[in-house]
């Protein structure tokens, strides 16, 4: 394995013989996935999650809790074993002075169409949960309700906030709103799961350091005098100059970066020309630049802008290049990924744990780890029988549900033995 051993959480296990409090009621986990099959129905786009809101706030209000809708309009927080915890102000029993654990879900769908055959598939055209943000959402909200029953009989050992947090699939992340704020106030370690249909059901994939890449947009338009298809030497070919952008800009930049930075320009789209025979005046490209590296990350658009221009010179083509910042890499802290892992052995034993490999994926949950140390999980949901694998964003995407049970009890799990970590 290659986590970090820390004397602090391998030794916060319960007593010998006792069992970890914390476990999914069977009649929560039904309700958890309708709940989610709800959502999966009814998905919503990055901060338009109003319904998804209203009722993610609902039913932590009937639980009696407070839970509170960030100043963007969607998305919330609520907190667990704090003071004021409670709607009707009855203290709970935790120790309300110590650093809140945060929990962190995001809650936006992807606008792309649900293909799957099943009575939960979206009934909203060309939006899918097809990334799982359902799944995250439910399984902070059962953790959730399990820990407020936890301190109402006085077994939480420390405070705990959940944040639901919207656009997460919107570059840069709605990540820096929640933080603006102040999702992370009071806040001194935060968690998070994300789904891997690469694991089975029933498992978890953990990983210190740099889970996931650095991921930036990248938008070029090229602007040159067009002309006829039988006098290309009079005219900019932009078919050509694009064509070349799209295909020697990344491989400059595999000589110019450290190749172990996994530095990568990918394009999504190549637009140019209506005419067989009519040479364009535009032409335009985007796609993503993803990097393993942080330090390569924080180069890469001087990098990127120098290789454009250098290549569009070459045909005669003037680039406009409009660079997005995105995320940066997730960078899992040792001592986090530990209290993962010794949550998910004390749940579920040691085989139920995996090694990770740093995805290419961007998440924007690395935001908060500028700020605070935590760690992301990846949740197994491909069910173990399957013998097909459906990636994410793509409209076939489904989960086995046995993975809610197992993200609750993962989180719940970590809260209390959270209790004798030293923040």
């Amino acid at each position: 394995m290659n986590h970090v051993m820390s004397r602090e959480v391998s030794a916060a296990r319960t007593p010998a013989g006792d069992q970890l409090p914390g476990a999914l009621p069977e009649a929560l986990r039904a309700e958890l996935s309708a709940f989610r099959r709800d959502l999966h129905r009814h998905p919503e786009l990055g901060n338009q999650e109003f319904r998804t809101t209203a009722a993610i706030k609902e039913r932590l209000e009937r639980a009696g809790l407070r839970p509170r809708v960030l100043a963007t309009g969607t998305g919330l927080v609520c907190d667990i074993g704090t003071r004021d915890a409670t709607a009707d102000g009855r203290a709970v029993a935790a120790a309300p002075d110590r650093p809140l654990l945060a929990l962190r879900a995001d809650i936006d769908a992807l606008p792309i169409p649900d293909t799957k055959t099943v009575d939960y598939a979206s009934t909203v055209t060309g939006r899918a949960h097809a990334c799982g943000h359902d799944v995250h959402t439910v399984v902070v909200l059962g953790a959730g309700l399990v820990l407020a029953e936890l301190a109402r009989t006085g077994a939480l050992p420390r405070p705990v906030r959940l944040l639901f947090q919207p656009a997460e699939e919107v570059l840069p992340g709605g990540a820096s709103d929640a933080i603006e704020s102040g999702a992370l106030d009071g806040v001194g370690r935060i968690l998070a799961v994300h789904c891997d249909p690469r694991v089975d059901a029933g498992r978890i994939g953990l990983r210190t350091g740099a889970i996931t890449s650095a991921c930036d947009r990248l938008e070029v338009e090229l602007d040159g005098p067009g002309g006829h298809t039988a006098r290309p030497h009079l005219t900019t070919d932009m078919v050509t100059a694009a064509s070349r952008v799209a295909l020697d800009v990344p491989a400059l930049l595999a000589r110019r970066v450290d190749a172990r930075a996994g530095l990568a320009v990918t394009w999504g789209r190549l637009a140019s020309g209506h005419a067989c025979n009519v040479i364009p005046q535009h032409a335009e490209l985007s796609g993503t630049v993803r990097c393993l590296d942080l330090d390569a990350w924080r180069q890469a658009p001087d990098l990127v802008h120098a290789a454009i221009d250098e290549v569009a010179a070459l045909h005669g083509a003037k680039p406009q290049i409009t660079y997005v910042r995105g995320v940066p890499p997730v960078v899992n802290e040792p001592v986090t990924v530990q209290l993962l892992h010794s949550a998910m052995a004390a749940r579920r034993g040691e085989g139920a744990i995996e090694d990770t490999e740093q995805s290419l994926g961007g998440e924007d949950f690395s935001w908060y780890l500028e700020h605070v140390p935590g760690a992301m999980a990846r949740l197994g949901v491909h069910p173990p029988t399957d013998p097909t694998h459906r990636d994410l964003h793509r409209g076939d995407f489904d989960v086995d549900e046995q993975a809610i049970k197992v993200g609750v009890e993962l989180f719940t799990g970590a809260v209390l033995l959270d209790g004798d970590l030293a923040d």
